[in-house]
């Protein structure tokens, strides 16, 4: 099995990681309930070019973005993002918390075209999907404010190169940071994602399973909401 190589991001990357999230998620059986029928995953990838420069940049504060490279190509074969809790967006030392994993800054001039493109984008799902996330949001936000988590906001990788062990290691390098500062990690997993979850030490504390066929899908929606903790002896 390779050993990825885990960095930051930047703004450079907006095309690999298009083609990477979006050729990730159109395996998702719901998620591409989202588009109408006659959208390509080789338009969503050409509009996710235009929209990740702005989606690096966003909330820079307290959101990581991470890549797993080849390091034998140097081609990216996956990516996290992670959200910091509100007041621990800093280190001791006044610097950026996980500094590695936030997005360099850009000047005023490339952030004003880096919106106007993000504007330009098409990125409209079926209407009728708008709400099918509320059950979940619902369970997400109370979960949230219990406690203290770095959030696994997403995670991709490439079809192909699932099963290759690159969600795995994204995913660790986010444990040890969460170890370093003293955090447990929250993510609210899809079907596809429960095993390297659970391979890692997330243990489910909650899930929502909803029936998709009234907007075209297979029947079951399943979102999982697990926690690593690292004071309850979990395997890193």
């Amino acid at each position: 099995m390779a050993s990825w190589k885990i960095e930051g991001c930047t703004v450079a990357d907006a095309p690999a990681l298009a083609r990477n999230n979006m050729s990730a998620f159109w395996e998702d059986p719901t998620w591409i309930l989202l588009w109408p029928k006659e959208i390509t995953r080789e338009f969503l990838i050409k509009q996710g070019e235009k929209r990740y420069p702005r989606l690096l940049l966003r909330d820079r504060e307290v959101t990581r973005h991470q890549k797993a490279v080849d390091p034998a190509t140097g081609a990216l074969v996956g990516y996290a993002r992670w959200i910091l809790p509100a007041g621990r967006s800093t280190a001791a030392d006044g610097s950026p918390e996980w500094a590695s994993a936030q997005a360099p800054d850009v000047g005023d001039d490339e952030r004003r075209r880096f919106e106007e493109l993000a504007e330009s984008a098409w990125w409209n799902g079926r209407k009728e999907m708008r709400h099918i996330d509320d059950k979940n949001d619902v369970v997400m936000d109370r979960i949230l404010s219990e406690k203290s988590y770095i959030k696994l906001d997403y995670l991709a990788v490439h079809p192909e190169n699932k099963g290759k062990g690159v969600a795995t290691a994204l995913v660790q390098s986010g444990i040890r940071h969460a170890e370093e500062i003293g955090l447990p990690i929250f993510v609210m997993s899809y079907k596809a994602g429960r095993g390297v979850y659970e391979r890692l030490g997330f243990k489910e504390v909650e899930r929502v399973i909803q029936d998709d066929t009234e907007y075209g899908g297979k029947g079951e929606y399943g979102t999982y909401f697990m926690i690593y903790d690292h004071g309850a002896s979990n395997p890193t």
